[in-house]
């Protein structure tokens, strides 16, 4: 079971149907939403502010989720819409990444951008604090810059399948 703990008064709260691995990390202002999958060893700390997931998004193996405290400068809160697949070990802190997006592999998304609908960020690719992000637009490298729009190929083939698949990958393990 995942370790699912409350932190200054706030409990996670997670939706139906949402898959949730043994060693997932789930602390503190937390909101799944539904039927989303949430892998091995990501940790989702919402110690110092929120952290919201919309529905039918996988969040995959090693990924770190982190906000900047409320109190700080310049706070920020992490809010992932629906239909997002994050890649394995991509870190995202205080970022906005609207829904139908997706994240690629070892990927850092920084305090306050915002990665708009029909986004891929490239595997290992540095988005940068305050980074605005065009909608339908491939970005890459370190700092990410967009390299080309996403196709409406592009959309079916890469951005809806792999959310569909990890849907269905979740169901596995629910019949174990």
């Amino acid at each position: 079971m995942a370790l699912i703990k409350s932190v200054r008064g706030h409990k996670p709260e997670v939706g139906e149907g949402t898959f949730l691995a043994e060693t997932a990390v789930l602390l503190g202002d937390v909101k799944i939403g539904k039927d989303c999958s949430i892998w091995y060893n990501v940790v989702l700390r919402g110690d110092v502010n929120s952290i919201t997931i919309g529905d039918r998004t996988n969040i995959q193996d090693g990924t770190v989720i982190h906000t900047l405290y409320d109190g700080s400068k310049h706070p920020s809160q992490t809010h992932i819409g629906n239909d997002v697949s994050v890649g394995h070990n991509a870190t995202i802190h205080g970022a906005i990444i609207e829904d139908n997006c997706l994240i690629g592999m070892g990927a850092t998304i920084l305090d306050n951008a915002v990665v708009a609908s029909g986004c891929i960020v490239a595997a290992n690719a540095l988005v940068l604090s305050n980074a605005r992000l065009e909608p339908n637009s491939v970005y890459a490298g370190i700092p990410a810059r967009k390299v080309k729009e996403v196709t409406p190929e592009q959309r079916d083939e890469i951005i809806r399948r792999t959310a569909t698949d990890y849907r269905m990958y979740a169901s596995w393990y629910d019949k174990e």
